[in-house]
C-alpha cells in the first residue's frame, strides 16, 4: 500500500492535536516547549506533504519547512534559556509557580 496525501495528513493533524494537547495540559515548561516542538514538526509534515503531492517539480514546500525548522531551532533555543534562568531563580520550572516575571 503507497502513502498517500490523506495519510500524511491524518499524520500531520494527530500530531497536531497530541502536541496542543500538551502544550495545554501540562504544567512543566519543558513540556510546553517540546509539544510547541511537535506542533512545529506537524507543520512542516503539511508543508512538505501538500509542496510532494500538489506541485512535485516546485520544491517551495520543502523550502518553506527547512526555513520553520531553522526558526524553530532558535526558538527552543531561546525557550530553553528563558527557562534556565526562571529555574536559577525560582528553583522550579512549573508553569504554576511562576506568576510574574521581575528583575
Amino acid at each position: 500500500m503507497a502513502v498517500g496525501l490523506t495519510h500524511l495528513l491524518v499524520l500531520a493533524a494527530l500530531l497536531f492535536s497530541i502536541g496542543l494537547y500538551g502544550a495545554l495540559s501540562r504544567r512543566n515548561a519543558v513540556h510546553v516547549l517540546m509539544s510547541l516542538e511537535l506542533m512545529a514538526n506537524a507543520v512542516n509534515i503539511n508543508l512538505v506533504a501538500l509542496s510532494r503531492f500538489l506541485t512535485p517539480v516546485s520544491m517551495d514546500g520543502q523550502i518553506f519547512a527547512v526555513f520553520s525548522m531553522v526558526v524553530s531551532a532558535a526558538e527552543i533555543g531561546l525557550g530553553l534559556a528563558l527557562v534556565l534562568a526562571i529555574y536559577r531563580s525560582r528553583r522550579s520550572v512549573e508553569l504554576d509557580a511562576v506568576q510574574e516575571l521581575r528583575g
